[in-house]
């Protein structure tokens, strides 16, 4: 809701009187990626009369989420891009525990990060295509009171599975007064009952730039320790990657994402992003 990436809440926002004052609940979107041998994307945008949502359910056009108390219900039902194809099914995640914990990625306070639950079981089963999977996942939220790009630089992010737990690593370089820069760095770890205790951050490893030329980069524990196995995404501002490694003593594969908000913001990019985000009133 108020979509992040959205050009349409971008272009909005720019004509809105006062300028920035559009509403967020106009430009709002499922995003469902599919890596692997059969590959899917939709992100299809929708207007304030699509959105739906109480204490315990969201629905955005057809496809919605619904929380019970123990599992997170999201129903599919969307149409790919560019290459039309429905893309249909449920996802159901399942936490080891709700952090509570939230974190300020800005000194203001603007942009908060949630890790609801770093540790859940997640069950796959999709009608179209026929695909159905068990294993680990993630869930957290973002939320931000100014635009994304007028606050960053960029960032990267990653989470792997541990033994007991899971680890996050967060490194932001945030947009100071007058063009200068300063970084937020956050290093924790979840144990299954929902606690989470900070490290000191290892090694800091630049990864290969992406096709696109988005820079990369990590902490393992040693300068050589973290590679990239695969990359699933690579946009001229985002790339989502798989890095395998070793990381608090541990053997792991973490999901890691790079985003560049300069790049972003650019009009070049801007134009581009329609392709992959159409918009339905």
């Amino acid at each position: 809701m108020g979509s992040v990436f959205s050009p349409y809440y971008a272009w909005a926002r720019r004509r809105a009187v006062p300028r920035g004052a559009a509403d967020p609940h106009d430009h709002c979107a499922l995003n469902v990626a599919l890596y692997g041998e059969t590959r899917r994307w939709a992100m299809t945008e929708r207007g304030r009369a699509a959105l739906r949502r109480d204490a315990s359910s969201l629905a955005i056009g057809p496809s919605g989420l619904a929380w019970d108390g123990t599992t997170l219900t999201i129903t599919i039902d969307e149409t790919t891009v560019p290459v039309p194809s429905r893309l249909r099914g449920t996802v159901r995640v399942r936490p080891a525990a709700l952090t509570g914990a939230s974190f300020a990625l800005d000194d203001a306070g603007l942009h908060l990060w949630r890790p609801i639950a770093p540790c859940a079981a997640v069950e796959v089963d999709l009608a179209r295509p026929e695909l159905a999977w068990r294993g680990h996942g993630y869930l957290d939220s973002n939320r931000g009171e100014t635009p994304l790009e007028s606050a960053f630089v960029s960032w990267d992010w990653s989470r792997a599975a541990l033994t007991d737990g899971a680890a996050v690593l967060y490194h932001a370089i945030r947009r100071g007064a007058a063009g200068a820069t300063d970084e937020r760095a956050l290093a924790l770890r979840f144990d299954r009952g929902g606690g989470v205790t900070p490290f000191e951050a290892p090694h800091r490893i630049a990864l290969p730039d992406t096709l696109w030329r988005v820079p990369r980069e990590t902490r393992a524990d040693t300068p050589d320790a973290m590679t990239v196995t695969e990359t699933f995404e690579d946009s001229p501002f985002y790339a989502r990657s798989l890095l395998t490694g070793t990381l608090l003593g541990e053997p792991v594969a973490a999901v890691h994402e790079s985003l560049s908000l300069d790049r972003f913001a650019a009009p070049w990019v801007q134009a581009m992003l329609p392709f992959r985000m159409p918009r339905r009133r």
